[in-house]
């Protein structure tokens, strides 16, 4: 009776695995295939060398982390600051977290790494930047209001930092308030969302 390869995305996702927890250099074809049970053989039934693999790797990060994303957050709909929570939750998931920052090492070190995360990253931006333009006209503060979204979504669990007599989710629901509250609004102080702008007579 024959044995059932090893199905292509098997291959992929164990390369995502071994990226998330060891770095580039932790993608090889031998530990790989032992992490499948498998043997090294079916590999090349499917990809020319590792560095084929690893652009798949590569590939199969950047749909998950960018048009997934952005597909399923508008398909499940919601306002700006809704989308915008679901978009930093699901682009930075217990799954993708780990590969985004093992890239964003790996990006120092390589030219063409580094080219394909700033694809991505304005990819995102680009995102933010149409949720939160209706929330300022102005061009500066938009995009500052992107970068520190952008940034908190990143970094928030890299920063140890105390707040004082505040819980870091305080913090966090504050930074939303200020970035989705209408330039001349007034913040919501519920957390729910932005305030609207009172309406001029």
């Amino acid at each position: 009776m024959a044995v059932a390869r090893t199905p292509r995305h098997r291959w992929i996702g164990a390369g995502l695995d071994a990226l998330a927890t060891g770095g580039p250099d932790a993608v090889q074809i031998e530990s790989l295939a032992r992490a499948l049970g498998v043997t090294k053989g079916g590999f090349y039934g499917y990809f020319a060398d590792r560095r084929a693999l690893l652009t798949e790797v590569l590939d199969t990060w950047e749909a998950r982390s960018t048009g997934e994303v952005v597909a399923r957050v508008e398909d499940e709909g919601g306002d700006a600051m809704a989308k915008a929570l679901r978009a930093a939750e699901l682009t930075f998931s217990a799954e993708l977290r780990p590969i985004d920052l093992a890239v964003r090492e790996w990006a120092r070190r390589d030219a063409g790494v580094a080219e394909r995360l700033r694809r991505v990253d304005n990819a995102r931006m680009a995102y933010l930047r149409a949720l939160l333009g209706p929330v300022s006209a102005d061009e500066e503060d938009l995009e500052a209001r992107c970068f520190v979204a952008f940034s908190v979504a990143v970094a928030d669990h890299l920063i140890a930092a105390d707040h004082g007599a505040l819980a870091r989710a305080d913090v966090r629901a504050a930074i939303r308030r200020q970035l989705f509250t209408p330039v001349g609004g007034v913040a919501d102080r519920s957390g729910s969302g932005p305030a609207s702008v009172p309406s001029e007579r």
